[in-house]
């Protein structure tokens, strides 16, 4: 099961301990009557309210502390009442209660048409002492005191919400004195109230951020509002969104303004089910669903206002019993937002990337499944939080991470994977054992990954998961993904999109959810997907570089780019003092430090477009840190890959072929180095010597060529002079030299040829060295007569020639091996008459 569940209250293992040892058993008996004890509400401070029948059908309501685990009874009616609404001020002094005083068919029968249906108290319980009456009505009316900044000293002042399903919401006023050690209502008269809302037909709750929101029709469409309540008392309307959302039954639907029991939980075709969620990340959702006209299928809307468009999905369900079927439940998961129908699906959808389908998880059957939960009342009071209102459990919820990881090592689809591994990545909390699992996955599946790559996709969303909670915004600016679009669907489930309008905010100088939400309009308001960062002018750039000659890699602006190449591997270093497993950062790389100081330089100008509230030595870091941590994970990757498959720290010997478990490792090497390229992305030092040596060991020598050729393998300074000088010539390892060295650029090859002291070797050299004197001598032509530099051992006239020529040149200032004294006009002219006696099977002395 995707979804872990694990009770932080039960009202059997919490309360009826408790009420046992009072004398209450009775009240645990529900043969007879289902809600003889059940949860009524939840406050803001984890405080669960709950009432129950005693032994003579009296109604008492009772307090639960998440924090102390203790129970405490509040209040006792000596009549069996039915409680609609229930709640008490942080202060514990106060108790406003709504309950039914008699059924319609009991007003008749008793002639007590005259009496209100409805009544509503405010109750003094510290101690019990005086009742006002709030209300009495026929209309039902919901109760919620409000509560001010946890850890405020005790006030004198406490707020009550006031809801009746004649459309309206009213705040009282209500102030306190202690009198003779009894806390008491001072306002003699009636409480002074102000009206909150008017004509909705919807409203939800969040306690914990003491916000109300609810919705009233206009025209054919309904308008979304939210009134947030601080604690000085005041409030104001703060949001308004436009919503196309057909409503026929205008009766008020409440959502946390306590909870009924299951069996009154009525849906009916034209029932609103709706739920307003945020996300910490400044994400706001509005779910959605009216039972279709369709017999079987399932429609349910996610509006992402922050995102500026809405998705809505019909599901055509399987195995379905009319009396088995609810309404959807919608939960909120902070990250994501989980439509849920018991017995079909279950769907969480990704809150923060809701563009790609690919980032949602559709389950059906028995990845759906959820065995704690029934089939009847299913709420989320709260973010990551889901109340059972059949049987009074509250349920702590998060991603299994170890479901997540089954379900993706058998997930067979495309889609199925992105969205675990993202899920995994981005949403549970990472520990080196699970990233040590999916490493693996993504080993083991490779190849059978076809419309994306798992291992940039790893390293994009770990990157992302790691860097992103440094500072606000940097959500935005940074890749969460390789892929630029996702054009498949979600089996199970068809998707279609609308664009809807932003919402509008009205606030000043408020922070924390209202200030990233703005951020997040902003950021729609300006085309998001722009300023994510990107590597195609880092690619250009890089290349640009890589190609100019070596003189000009002198330059100030080169001098900067390895200097942030060097501070980063420093960074790196502090990270990692241990030996490590897997030979890299032990030699310098010249193209890979170049485009680590790059990425560097690109990152930060990006950052600071974007991000000019921050300073510049915290972005300095922040890009640091990035890069860093971007080699960080490719060298992880390596060191789990390299335990895997056992293979030693040493650089490899060449004398020896390479084992299967080392063929793995270079076909692995290889598919990393295919992902980094993808996305301009630096490796470590020595990564091109590592796999350039495993290639050597593992291919034959036809497919290693093809592979230097192609790119796939880097002729490295390291690896090639290791290469020459470890293997003897024997005539295999003859050809695998040369064909090593005649693929070698010039600078390179001017370093490491002198380690093969061979005829060819030697040979190949004097040509180089006689093409670049010609080269440089270019249209010139001698000054002056050639005369004899020396004595010639061999009357060779063309070879007496060319070697006065060149030596003319040497002596005019030409010398393109200047850092290898022994490469002269003797050096070339004794390689010429030893290739030449050695053709013609003679012997040189």
């Amino acid at each position: 099961m995707l979804l872990h569940l694990a009770a932080e209250f039960d009202l059997q293992r919490d309360v009826g301990p408790w009420l046992a040892e009072r004398g209450w058993a009775a009240a645990l008996d529900t043969s007879e009557n289902s809600s003889a004890l059940h949860v009524v509400n939840v406050e803001r401070n984890g405080k669960i309210i709950y009432t129950w029948k005693g032994n003579q059908r009296e109604t008492h309501i009772g307090l639960y502390d998440l924090q102390t685990k203790e129970n405490e009874h509040l209040y006792m009616f000596e009549r069996d009442l039915r409680i609609i609404s229930c709640s008490v001020n942080s202060e514990r002094t106060l108790l406003a209660v709504s309950f039914r005083q008699y059924t319609e068919e009991e007003r008749v029968s008793r002639l007590l048409q005259s009496v209100s249906k409805y009544l509503t108290l405010l109750i003094e319980i510290h101690p019990i002492n005086n009742v006002r009456v709030l209300k009495a009505v026929d209309s039902c009316v919901r109760v919620q005191f409000l509560y001010p900044v946890e850890g405020r000293n005790t006030s004198t002042e406490s707020r009550l919400l006031l809801v009746s399903e004649d459309k309206y919401i009213e705040q009282f006023d209500i102030c306190v004195a202690v009198e003779e050690h009894k806390v008491v209502i001072q306002n003699s008269g009636q409480l002074p109230r102000a009206r909150v809302a008017d004509d909705l037909i919807w409203a939800q709750w969040d306690m914990t951020e003491q916000r109300l929101f609810y919705i009233v029709p206009k025209e054919s469409r309904c308008t979304l509002k939210c009134v947030q309540f601080y604690p000085d008392g005041s409030f104001n309307s703060i949001l308004e969104s436009h919503l196309d959302i057909s409503v026929t039954d205008t009766r008020v639907k409440l959502v946390n303004f306590g909870y009924d029991d299951c069996q009154d939980q009525d849906v009916t075709s034209t029932s609103l089910n709706l739920r307003v969620f945020t996300s910490k990340a400044g994400g706001l959702c509005v779910c959605c669903s009216l039972a279709s006209d369709i017999p079987d299928v399932i429609i349910y809307s996610i509006y992402f206002l922050h995102k500026g468009y809405s998705k809505t999905f019909t599901v055509s369900l399987e195995r379905t019993a009319s009396h088995q079927l609810k309404e959807v439940a919608f939960l909120n998961l902070d990250y994501y937002v989980a439509a849920y129908l018991p017995g079909q699906f279950l769907h969480l959808l990704n809150i923060q990337h809701p563009d790609l389908l690919c980032y949602s998880l559709f389950l059906t059957g028995e990845d759906a499944r959820i065995d704690t939960l029934q089939n009847g009342s299913i709420q989320s009071p709260l973010m990551s939080t889901i109340l059972d209102g059949c049987i009074g459990r509250i349920y702590a919820v998060s991603i299994s991470d170890s479901a997540l990881l089954e379900f993706l090592q058998k997930s067979k689809r495309d889609s199925e994977r992105l969205a675990a591994l993202h899920c995994a990545l981005l949403c549970v909390r990472s520990t080196a054992d699970l990233e040590m699992k999916i490493i693996c996955w993504i080993s083991e599946n490779l190849s059978t990954c076809h419309s994306f790559d798992p291992i940039q996709e790893f390293i994009v969303a770990s990157l992302y998961s790691r860097m992103c909670s440094e500072t606000h915004n940097l959500d935005k600016l940074l890749p969460y993904t390789s892929l630029l679009d996702w054009i498949g669907v979600i089996p199970g489930a068809v998707c279609t999109t609308d664009i809807i309008s932003l919402p509008v905010l009205e606030f000043q100088n408020s922070k924390g959810f209202w200030e990233k939400l703005n951020s997040n309009l902003e950021s729609v308001k300006y085309a998001e997907p722009h300023l994510h960062y990107h590597s195609n002018v880092l690619r250009r750039e890089w290349q640009n570089l890589s190609e100019e000659k070596e003189e000009r890699r002198t330059t100030t602006y080169l001098r900067n780019i390895f200097e942030n190449a060097k501070k980063v591997l420093s960074h790196l270093d502090t990270w990692d003092s241990e030996e490590r497993l897997v030979p890299l950062f032990q030699e310098e790389d010249y193209q890979q430090q170049l485009l680590m100081g790059l990425m560097v330089a690109q990152l930060k100008d990006h950052l600071m477009r974007h991000l000019q509230y921050v300073g510049k030595k915290k972005i300095d870091q922040i890009v640091l840190d990035y890069v860093a941590n971007l080699l960080n994970l490719v060298h992880r990757i390596m060191k789990e890959v390299w335990k895997r498959y056992r293979l030693h720290s040493c650089i490899f010997c060449f004398d020896e072929r390479g084992s299967a478990a080392e063929f793995a490792v270079f076909h692995i090497m290889s598919r990393i180095l295919e992902a980094t390229n993808g996305m301009c992305m630096p490796l470590p030092p020595g990564f091109h010597t590592l796999h350039l040596g495993l290639g050597v060991r593992c291919l034959p020598l036809h497919t290693l060529l093809h592979y230097i050729d192609n790119g796939v393998l880097h002729l490295t300074e390291t690896c090639v002079r290791k290469l020459l000088k470890d293997l003897d010539d024997t005539e295999k390892n003859e050809k695998l030299k040369f064909s090593i060295v005649t693929r070698l650029p010039e600078a390179l090859g001017q370093k490491v040829r002198q380690f093969w002291n061979h005829p060819i070797n030697a040979n190949l050299i004097a040509r180089k060295y006689v093409k670049l004197l010609l080269e440089k001598l270019g249209s010139r032509q001698c000054s002056r007569p050639i005369s004899e530099r020396r004595p010639v051992p061999v009357e060779f006239l063309p070879l007496n020639y060319l070697t006065n020529m060149l030596a003319e040149i040497e002596n005019q200032g030409v010398h393109p091996y200047e850092k290898q004294d022994h490469v002269n006009v003797r050096f070339v002219e004794e390689a010429a008459l030893k290739h030449t006696m050695m053709l013609l099977g003679l012997k040189y002395s």
